[in-house]
């Protein structure tokens, strides 16, 4: 009983942030013609008002994020030309990613950095799990399940690692860059700040939550290597 209790309470754990980011994004994608600009409007305006004209504005489908390599930001179509809450705020949040990196924000250039460092060690991840059946049903080893792990961590854990070392920098996009300037600049209608706050905090942990999940991968992976 204390043992399915356990296994409740970390399932809770792992599925619940991702839960909640997607249910407050959505539930504030509607009414979809809220504000009368897009997402990818309300970047543009930011963006020339924080004397960033150089920062480029996409449309995306990997998902929302600013880009300090190619000093851009990036939008799925859904906030890009949408005009809801959610469009707006997530808008705002990814500017204020931009902002930081005008502002050599050590914690953006340390998850640049780590970006880069997880790339190759997630495809490195990658080919080890290609190629650990094959070495399995050669060598027919127990030690080969080890390469299989290796792999499941390499591709899913270290993504998971910086995500999770950077949601300091999530938050503070959200609460000191995004939410000063929609307040002072008053883009939002009446009664829509409550509600930003919180699109806004589901905006900083979006990637926390995908890396607990990316972790549920892997804890599963270990669970049938124990079989």
């Amino acid at each position: 009983m204390l043992y399915l209790i356990l296994v409740c309470f970390i399932a809770l754990l792992v599925v619940g942030p991702s839960y909640w980011v997607k249910h407050t994004m959505e539930k504030y994608s509607e009414p979809a013609d809220r504000y009368s600009f897009t997402g990818a409007q309300l970047a543009r305006n930011l963006l020339d008002h924080a004397n960033l004209p150089h920062i480029r504005v996409e449309v995306t489908e990997s998902g929302d994020h600013y880009d300090p390599l190619e000093k851009v930001v990036r939008l799925t179509p859904d906030k890009f030309n949408g005009r809801s809450l959610t469009a707006i705020t997530v808008a705002a949040h990814e500017v204020g990613h931009a902002i930081q990196d005008q502002d050599n924000y050590a914690p953006l250039a340390l998850r640049t950095t780590l970006v880069q460092w997880a790339a190759p060690a997630e495809k490195l991840g990658a080919g080890i799990l290609m190629l650990s059946p094959v070495i399995m049903a050669v060598s027919r080893s127990p030690a080969a399940g080890l390469l299989f792990l290796v792999g499941g961590i390499l591709t899913l854990g270290s993504a998971a690692l910086v995500h999770a070392l950077t949601l300091p920098m999530e938050l503070n996009a959200s609460f000191a860059r995004a939410l000063p300037i929609l307040e002072r600049e008053r883009y939002l209608i009446d009664g829509d700040l409550p509600h930003a706050r919180r699109l806004l905090n589901a905006a900083a942990w979006t990637y926390v939550a995908a890396s607990l999940m990316a972790l549920l991968n892997v804890a599963r992976w270990l669970a049938i290597l124990r079989r």
